[in-house]
């Protein structure tokens, strides 16, 4: 009996100590990460709830800026700590695509991270940010 339990809490210790060493980037290294890949990521801001505006409140974000699209154009790295959120935060990005042309943005997700592009972006462009997310 006592050596099943000691296996179990053996067990419980790897599983932690694994997901210790498998941390999420935060929104910053993400945008580090894209400055590393010799892409735009100007400026990068924390994001507070004024600057989500109709979009839903939901996991950590950064602004940062892509000035050869213009003044005050670029895009925004998320990191989400719930899978619902992560989720709703893509998709209200997404959607606003569907709806109007005019509100078009490239959206990524990779595991516990939503990247949103301002969509005058070239498509070329829009994936190297894609292929450099880690």
């Amino acid at each position: 009996m006592h050596r099943n339990l000691s296996q179990l809490i053996l067990l419980a210790c790897m599983t932690v100590a694994a997901d210790a060493g498998i941390a999420a980037p935060t929104a910053e290294e993400v945008v580090s990460a894209f400055k590393t890949a010799g892409l735009e990521a100007e400026k990068p801001t924390r994001m507070g709830p004024k600057d989500y505006g109709m979009a839903p409140y939901v996991c950590k974000g950064v602004r940062f800026l892509i000035p050869s699209l213009g003044e005050d154009s670029g895009g925004r790295v998320f990191v989400c700590s719930a899978e619902a959120d992560r989720d709703a935060i893509a998709r209200y990005y997404q959607d606003l695509g569907r709806r109007t042309a005019m509100l078009f943005s490239w959206v990524f997700v990779k595991g516990s991270i939503v990247v949103q592009l301002n969509g005058d972006l070239e498509e070329q462009a829009a994936e190297k940010y894609r292929l450099a997310v880690p």
